[in-house]
């Protein structure tokens, strides 16, 4: 890697839960860097994937979902975007097209917005790329109509439009004044409507990325992916498959962290906070812990085994010595 040449840099994706920030890393990346679940909150840590291009090191910094906290877990995951909003060299919003534009959205931009003008030399909007995701599920109308909502907040003309409005040339009329998939005007963002899950738009979105990138080191060698270590990364793995089979049920309240690593053996404890949700966990026979430990094994290196344990910690979201235990 010429070093004298690169052009490097930090791109915060922020988003309220569930509008897709990890799914679109991972399409970014074209590898699984951090685990998806249709779940609120999946993602509990700032994690670190790296596109390597020619003469370029793009930094995606996948953070937890913006909520209204009710846990000190929930604190800590909202301090952690705070965090990654600082010293930013690209901040990317992303909104769900099929989703009208809330409070918790609104938050998400103006941070943004906060962030992009700190960052940018003149002030302005020119460091934040807004990411309407989820347009293979919406209707051209509802893409119109959260870029045009969105393009408000941003620069301050919102008007909080009831949710209910369908977009028209009204509601809409200032999306000619905003730049889609190109270059944008007079410092303002860049706005990209986007599929994570088919991939749709997302080409241009990592162009406009690795164009506002500066000169810089590398911060990552080229073989490196993400910055997540083999121990949190199976632990994800474990949980990740515990929320896609659990579903409702108790998602808030699993934790997983590896105890033991002694190649090929691997053990995982899992964390609920109930009696009653660790029956759930381990499954009639043994039978959830055993499908989950096989999606997990299917994942990993041949001849991995793996010991999954659950274990009740009582209110342990509650408990800032066990969020800062498991990594949180």
């Amino acid at each position: 890697m010429d070093t004298d040449t690169l052009r490097s840099g930090f791109v915060t994706v922020v988003g309220r839960p569930n509008v897709g920030k990890s799914t679109l890393i991972n399409q970014i990346l074209g590898t699984k860097v951090t685990i998806t679940s249709p779940q609120p909150n999946t993602t509990r840590r700032s994690v670190r994937g790296v596109l390597h291009r020619p003469g370029f090191q793009a930094v995606f910094v996948d953070t937890p979902g913006l909520h209204r906290p009710r846990t000190a877990l929930g604190r800590r995951l909202n301090e952690q975007v705070g965090e990654a909003l600082d010293d930013i060299d690209v901040v990317v919003p992303v909104l769900d097209a099929t989703a009208s534009i809330g409070p918790g959205d609104r938050l998400v931009l103006q941070r943004a917005a906060a962030s992009s003008r700190a960052s940018a030399t003149g002030g302005d909007l020119s460091r934040l790329l807004l990411v309407v995701n989820k347009v293979d599920r919406a209707s051209p109308g509802q893409v119109l109509r959260q870029l045009a909502e969105a393009h408000a907040i941003l620069e301050g003309t919102d008007d909080t439009a009831s949710p209910d409005d369908t977009a028209s040339p009204d509601n809409t009329a200032s999306i000619d004044r905003v730049s889609i998939d190109g270059e944008s005007l007079d410092g303002g963002a860049q706005y990209f409507p986007v599929s994570a899950a088919t991939g749709k738009g997302v080409d241009a979105l990592v162009t406009a990325v690795l164009d506002l990138l500066p000169p810089g080191p590398p911060y990552f060698p080229e073989e490196m992916t993400s910055d997540v270590s083999e121990g949190f990364w199976v632990g994800e793995l474990v949980r990740e498959q515990l929320l896609a089979t659990v579903r409702d049920e108790l998602p808030h309240s699993i934790a997983c962290r590896v105890t033991e690593w002694e190649w090929p053996r691997i053990r995982v404890e899992i964390l609920v906070e109930r009696e009653s949700q660790k029956g759930i966990v381990i499954g009639q026979g043994g039978l959830v812990l055993k499908a989950v430990g096989s999606a997990v094994r299917a994942q990993l290196p041949p001849g991995a085994y793996l010991e999954l344990f659950v274990r009740v910690e009582k209110r342990w979201q509650q408990r800032p010595e066990t969020i800062e235990r498991l990594g949180y």
